[in-house]
């Protein structure tokens, strides 16, 4: 290969967007910017969002390619690439996959967020399963899904993109992922044809930037690095991940994209990754505020360890700075070898133009639901006002109540009209009496539409109010150059470029909140939303189901009617006001002190959520390598319970953490059943735990819980023997 083609192969510099346009017989065809790129590095390397739809795009149901047109337009793409490669040499085609391929048509799943409340890394394993092979179906080959952020600041708009605040939880899920998308294989083996390769995003640390803003820099120390924002990652590289994304922002000085200690140093000698490193989207050319200029940008990303660059111009002179001496001829040949195996690993040269079979979008309904069904979390329940009594009449209110765009989320390609169910429509089909009123909308101070809702609300047994945020982008939305919201439209509150200074809903929803409430009908309040807001504590019950999806309006009216029970579990603890930020459970254990005018503590702790019947947990006690705890049911009506290990500190080298999850299980009781969890304390954890540490193991069903819970008897590593 020629230097040109070698650097041909590391570009992702187009918008896949800009390869094709419809033509008025509805077919497709391509660009001159498409012929442009080929030509200019005699081939192609990869090519992002070909089948991406949304606001940034303009990518719609009338100028994009359906379920079943998508395979048509890559094949027509690729047999482009291929005969104007002198090699022949095929490319990848890169796709958004955050919880759901973002491609029209595509099934949108419940945000990470809400992912992570579910606590099911085998219900996510089959859907992101479900997710590769819709994928693979449309012509696409490489997943971008985010994974490995850590949310540490709720009012980070991209929070809701984190499976939670704890390692240990995002650890599991990323390797639920990896197994799902890419399949039961042997290392650097084969794909299958319904099979994605995975980048998990990002590395490292973009979950703790200054101030939850966005690509900001991240104060970190190497101890909080390695116990916090890399064990996802490292759990994802042990499951196979064929390759990961460099992050936005700086650690120790140095952006992720060039800091050669993380792409190199840790993630490829020390854990023995050989796959891919994309950098974000134009992160290679932020390097020029380092180096200079954009070719020496281009070289130093290169000699850290990034092989693939996004939107880039750095690594389109990768040639120059190979013959300038800037970096040189052996580094650009191991991260095109990289590429090339990658291309062969999913038989692109054997089979350049074949997609996989299309995956039953019924499934996809069925388990987009289950995932919203186990992420909705009962947070309180004063008086048993939930579920809801039969033969009651329901006032349903609020700017969520009769909607689903604001149940999608971020990274979310337009939905066909009619797909979807909102809570007002699951309620309506199950025949109970439903009286309906908006009441306000989710920003703004315009209070017209209340009385209606007071007067809904007094005639009613049970007022439900449905709450919360949006990250809808419409046509109106303006974007920087990756992508990231430049301005914010009225209802949007989350979501990538989306960050807040505090974590107050809109003023006129608190105002409903308030005025139904004042009427002396029970009330309810259920929130749709992509991180903890501040809600007052005036309702008798409080639920939240993130951003659920699609159907998540059935998952919802399934727990208010007692149809389904309340499974899920925070994955994020939930301050009081954003005052208190950060607020998560497992900090180091100081004399943590409250404040003078509040609480330092969560309104909600990490791992809290209530059922409908109760449970007793009995004393843990350890057995060999392996801990156990019985759990009861108390109550009267069948549940499920997350059992959460928890380990404890009691004498280390390093000042300890208060708490550091280590293991759950869920557990399906009758009325009066127990049955007995078991926890095998696994190879990373005694890893975790060196000789001479002495530690104590709680089992509870939250990290407040934990604090109180009876623990294990305390005991010292052994030397010799792990624990």
């Amino acid at each position: 290969m020629t230097l040109r083609e070698k650097a041909g192969q590391l570009n992702q510099r187009m918008y896949g967007w800009d390869a094709y346009r419809r033509t008025p017989d509805g077919g497709f065809e391509l660009t001159d910017a498409l012929h442009a790129e080929t030509e200019r590095f005699a081939g192609l390397g990869a090519l992002y969002g070909l089948l991406r739809a949304d606001a940034w795009s303009g990518v719609g149901h009338t100028t994009g390619s359906g379920a079943e047109a998508g395979a048509e337009l890559a094949h027509l793409v690729q047999r482009h690439v291929v005969e104007h490669s002198r090699l022949g040499i095929p490319a990848l085609f890169v796709e958004e996959v955050p919880h759901g391929h973002m491609a029209l048509d595509g099934t949108v799943l419940p945000v990470n967020l809400a992912v992570g409340a579910g606590w099911d890394p085998g219900l996510y394993e089959r859907t992101a399963a479900h997710a590769a092979a819709e994928l693979r179906a449309r012509g696409g080959h490489v997943a971008l899904v985010s994974a490995l952020d850590i949310a540490r600041d709720p009012r980070w708009g991209r929070t809701e993109e984190c499976f939670g605040e704890d390692p240990y939880l995002a650890a599991r899920l990323t390797e639920a992922l990896v197994r799902g998308m890419q399949g039961e294989r042997e290392p650097g083996g084969p794909f299958a044809p319904d099979k994605a390769p995975v980048v998990l995003k990002h590395f490292t640390g973009q979950g703790a930037t200054v101030g939850g803003r966005n690509s900001a820099e991240s104060e970190l120390g190497l101890r909080e690095l390695h116990e916090i924002h890399l064990p996802a990652a490292h759990a994802g590289v042990r499951a196979g991940a064929a390759a990961v994304m460099a992050a936005y922002n700086e650690v120790d000085g140095m952006p992720c994209c060039g800091n050669r200690a993380l792409l190199t140093g840790l993630l490829r000698h020390r854990w023995g990754f050989d796959g891919l490193v994309m950098a974000d989207g134009l992160a290679v050319d932020r390097l020029a505020r380092v180096t200079g200029d954009k070719v020496s940008a281009g070289a130093l990303a290169l000699d850290a360890g990034v092989d693939l660059s996004l939107w880039d111009e750095g690594f389109t002179h990768l040639e120059e700075a190979v013959e300038r001496g800037l970096v040189s001829e052996e580094a650009l040949d191991q991260a095109v070898a990289r590429v090339l195996r990658l291309k062969f690993r999913l038989g692109l040269f054997e089979q350049p133009y074949s997609a996989g079979p299309f995956p039953d979008p019924a499934v996809g309904r069925e388990l987009s639901t289950a995932l919203a069904r186990a992420a909705v979390t009962l947070l309180r329940n004063d008086h048993g006002v939930l579920p809801v009594s039969p033969g009651s009449r329901i006032a349903l209110l609020g700017p969520h109540a009769g909607t689903v765009a604001h149940q999608l989320g971020d990274y979310t390609a337009p939905q066909r009209p009619g797909t979807g169910t909102s809570v007002l429509d699951a309620l309506r089909r199950t025949g109970i009496d439903v009286r309906h009123a908006k009441g306000c909308a989710l920003t703004g101070d315009d209070l017209s539409g209340i009385p209606e809702a007071i007067a809904e609300a007094a005639a009613s047994d049970l007022a439900v109010l449905v709450l919360g945020g949006s990250s809808a982008r419409t046509p109106g939305t303006e974007f920087d150059a990756n992508g990231a919201a430049r301005t914010v439209v009225s209802e949007m509150t989350c979501g990538e470029g989306v960050d807040l200074a505090g974590l107050r809903l809109g003023d006129a929803q608190y105002a409903l909140l308030d005025a139904v409430v004042a009427t002396g009908t029970p009330t309810v309040v259920v929130l749709i939303q992509g991180r903890p807001h501040v809600v007052p504590g005036t309702a008798a019950a409080l639920l939240t189901a993130w951003y659920p999806g699609p159907w998540g309006g059935e998952a919802i009216a399934e727990v208010l009617l007692g149809l389904a029970e309340p499974v899920g579990r925070l994955p994020v603890s939930l301050p009081r006001s954003a005052a208190q930020l950060p607020v998560y459970y497992n900090h180091k254990e100081t004399e943590y002190g409250g404040y003078v005018d509040d609480s330092a503590e969560p309104l909600h702790s990490f791992g809290h959520g209530l059922s409908y019947t109760s449970f007793a947990y009995g004393p843990p006690r350890l057995s060999g390598h392996t801990v156990e705890a019985d759990i009861t049911n108390t109550g009267r009506r069948r549940g499920r319970s997350v059992a959460q290990l928890y380990l404890r500190r009691l004498r280390t080298t390093v000042w300890p953490r208060t708490l550091e999850l280590h293991g759950f299980r869920a557990v399906d009781l009758a009325p009066g059943e127990t049955r007995t969890v078991a926890f095998p304390l696994d190879a990373d954890l005694r890893t975790a735990v060196p000789p001479g540490t002495v530690v104590e193991f709680r089992v509870a069903e939250s990290a407040r819980a934990a604090l109180t819970a009876v623990p294990t008897q305390s005991f010292t590593a052994p030397e010799e023997t792990p624990l």
